[in-house]
Formats: C-alpha cells, structure tokens, sequence
C-alpha cells in the first residue's frame, strides 16, 4: 500500500466524480477522509453515508481536527477549486503535501498494470465498459471511473486480488500526463479545452506526449484513422465500426430494441454475436475499444461476449429514462459538438420517424466561444431546442458570449431560450414524443422531475 506513512486524507471538491472515486478508494485503505464541496448532491451524500465527512462553508475552521497534522495528512484538490480557497491555502501554508487529483490518481495508477483510457470523447463509456467485462472475468480489475456504472452504483470498482488498474486518462488541465500505462486507449483527438491548450496542434501535441508514456512493450489501442506519433517499443492495434482494414471491426451489425447485435473480427479470430443492450452506434464503438482491451489483455471471447449482453450502461451516457409506447426521454452528458452530433445522430437512427425536442446547457463560456458555429449545426439534428443559459463551472463570463448568441446561430424555426425556472413548463406545452437533455453541467437536476412527468402522462 502506498502512503502508509499517512492516516488522512482530506479532499477539496471532494463531490466531484473523479475525487469521490479516489475518496472511496482511500475509505477502502482504511484512511481516515474528510473534505468539502460547494453543495450537496446525491454523491456527497453516499460519500457521507460511506464515512467522509464533508463540510459545505469554505471556512479553515470546519476542518476536522485529526486532518490538522501535516505530518498525518495528505491533501488533494481539483483544480476547479479558486486559488483564493480559505480552506486550500490552510493547508498550503501549514507545510501540508498538497497536490492534485490527477497526481493522486497517478501515484495509485502507476503501482499496477495500468490501462489508461484517453480521448476527447468516450473516456468514461469505454472505461466503464472494459471496467465491468474485466471485473466478470478471472483477471478482474480496479477501476477509477468519470461516472456512475448502472451495474455496479458506484464510480470505483475494487479487487485487491487484481493488478489491473483502468482509469481515465482526462486532457484537461494535461492531467494524463501523470499516467505511465501498460496498454493505453485513444478514441478521439479532437479540439477541446483552448483555455488551456490554445491550438488543435497543442492538443495533438498533448495526446502524444501521454502516448509516449506508455511501458516499454506496452500497447496503443487506437481508433482507426488517428495518427498520432508512436514509439517502436509500442505495439498498435486499431479499432473502427466501419472500416474492415482495422484490426477490429463490426460484423453483421443489426439494430435489435434500442440496442444493437454484431460480431468482432480480431486480428486473428472472430468473437461470434454479441448483444448490447445499451443505445446508439457509439456504443458500439466503445464496445469495440474495450473488447480490444480485453482480448490482448487475455481475457476470453465467452467472458467478452457474456459481460458485454448484461452491461447496462453508465449514468447520464445515452441514459434511457423513459421507453414506452407514449414517450421517450434520454438523459446525455454530451457538452461538445462532436459528441453532441454522434449522440443525436444515433438517436435518429432509433426514432427516424420521430420528432425530437432536446434542452442542451451549454458548458463554459470559453467553450461556448470557441466552438459556437460547431455547436448550431450539431444542435440543428434536433426538430425542436429548449437552451438554457451557460453554466459557468469555473469561468468568469467572457462579455459578447451568451446563449443567446448561440440561439441566434441555430438554423432552426422551433427553438427558444429559457431560464431555469422555466424548464418544466416549457416542456409541457411542447409536450414532445421524444426529449433529450444535453450538457454537463447542472442539467442532471432536472432529470428527476422531468422522467416523472413523462412518466404521469
């Protein structure tokens, strides 16, 4: 066990999804934890009932007493958290270690065969897909998730019997650069996070440098037509839905309910039909990126197929809250255009006779900026667009930069902007046969009320 020299740890944005997991984790060493978050939320209260004690006030004054020892005490902190944080610059001056979670995170990752999952988009469905196919298996795994497994209610998977240690691999902040994996993921490169990257090029430039920290004989599992730089001491594997020259791909993909059933071409065999019950294309290309994990790591194509028929997806990724007869509501994480297009685009492929109405909050000012003509044309798939205003997450307002400049860009007769406490009202006078909720900001609080609407009516 690493840092058996401390007995605490304390976290600072201890709600977040990534710093729960790695909460949970130090919980399951036998840590004492503690930390503080800006608001309640449904996490922090399983993290509570999970023994983390939380405070909610940012006052240095409601840290627990056993957590003052600097020399007893690790402290982590997301780097959402402002530098003028009362509680973070405690701990900054009383000479505790203080780092980030994306250190924490390679400091546990880097003692096992780590599986590190990268890409701008997919990192948590492909890592939750693999974490629950390798957890059925006999090689098991841990496992640090960016959601909520349906199969398992939690973020963590643990087996101390495993080395096998899979997370998410994120670019913001270069947060990836402190992950050193044995077999590493990449699904997608595109242009994300220009606050901190600037340039498409910095960011190809960024997911090579994490593709270069790959183990000596490590292996690169790729989605096909990427080209990023690699080492000869790497070995790569590609992966693609629809192209046969990859060293993956789909066989007799047919539509079976909502979702999909198809077999694996490997390299050197075929994994014969596999059923996944969760929506959209995607996710058979997530399938594929784990599938490929799983198949080099050893793992066998009946344990592989076996897993994938009774995976039942993550929270809030092509999250089905409602299907009947009447009316369906999915709840999406989606926050870029890409994945904004390729969620709606294999929403129509399942209701192509259907009209769609979808709410989307868009995520950061600077994002909203940097891709706001992206951003039109992914929501313009959309029959009908209930927009909300920016959620700020970390960021000051940018002057010129509003939802309304983006309803403006929006080809698209039937679209309106609303005001939260609008929301459920506006809904109920479209009164829609299919309704989506984008964004990955705040929006998964209307999820609730909305599912019991559909579902009363």
């Amino acid at each position: 066990m690493i840092w058996t020299n401390l007995n605490n740890v304390y976290f600072i944005g201890v709600g977040g999804i990534g710093m729960s997991a790695l909460a949970r984790y130090f919980v399951s060493q036998g840590k004492a934890v503690a930390g503080y978050d800006r608001v309640s939320t449904v996490l922090t209260d399983q993290l509570h009932r999970e023994g983390v004690d939380i405070c909610f006030e940012d006052r240095s004054q409601l840290i627990p007493k056993v957590f003052r020892n600097p020399e007893r005490t690790l402290v982590v902190y997301t780097p959402a958290v402002p530098e003028q944080h009362q509680q973070l610059n405690y701990f900054r001056k009383g000479g505790f270690r203080v780092i980030k979670r994306s250190v924490a995170l390679g400091e546990v990752f880097n003692t096992g065969r780590g599986v590190g999952v990268a890409g701008t988009h997919g990192k948590t469905s492909i890592s939750t897909m693999l974490a629950h196919v390798l957890s059925s298996s006999t090689l098991g795994c841990n496992a640090f998730l960016g959601g909520i497994s349906k199969n398992s209610s939690s973020n963590l998977y643990l087996d101390p019997a495993s080395k096998v240690i899979i997370a998410e691999a994120d670019e913001f902040d270069r947060s990836f650069l402190t992950l050193f994996p044995e077999i590493a993921v990449l699904s997608s490169m595109d242009a994300d996070h220009l606050d901190i990257y600037h340039s498409v090029e910095n960011i190809h430039r960024g997911f090579e440098s994490y593709v270069a920290q790959i183990r000596e004989k490590g292996k690169l599992i790729l989605k096909f037509g990427l080209s990023p730089k690699v080492s000869d001491h790497v070995s790569v594997y590609t992966y693609s839905v629809d192209q046969k020259e990859a060293d993956y791909h789909v066989n007799n993909l047919v539509l079976d309910g909502l979702g999909y059933r198809f077999s694996v071409k490997t390299p050197h065999s075929v994994l014969p039909e596999i059923k996944l019950q969760i929506p959209g294309i995607l996710n058979v290309e997530n399938a594929l990126a784990a599938i490929a994990v799983a198949h080099q790591m050893g793992v066998s194509s009946e344990a592989i197929v076996h897993a994938l028929s009774v995976y039942q997806g993550v929270q809030r990724r092509f999250d089905v809250q409602v299907h009947n007869e009447r009316r369906v509501y999915i709840d999406d994480y989606a926050h870029h255009p890409t994945e904004i297009t390729a969620f709606l685009t294999s929403l129509r492929a399942l209701f192509p006779d259907k009209k769609i109405c979808g709410i989307f909050q868009p995520h950061l000012y600077s994002r909203t900026r940097d891709f706001a003509d992206q951003f039109a044309k992914s929501l313009e798939l959309l029959d009908q667009l209930i927009l909300m205003e920016i959620y700020p997450a970390r960021e000051e307002p940018i002057p010129g930069v509003s939802s309304e400049m983006l309803l403006d860009l929006v080809q698209m007769e039937e679209k309106v902007l609303i005001k939260r406490e609008q929301l459920l009202r506006v809904v109920k006078e479209r009164n829609p046969e299919v309704l989506v909720t984008m964004g990955a900001g705040d929006i998964n609080q209307f999820v609730g009320p909305l599912k019991e609407w559909c579902l009363r009516i």
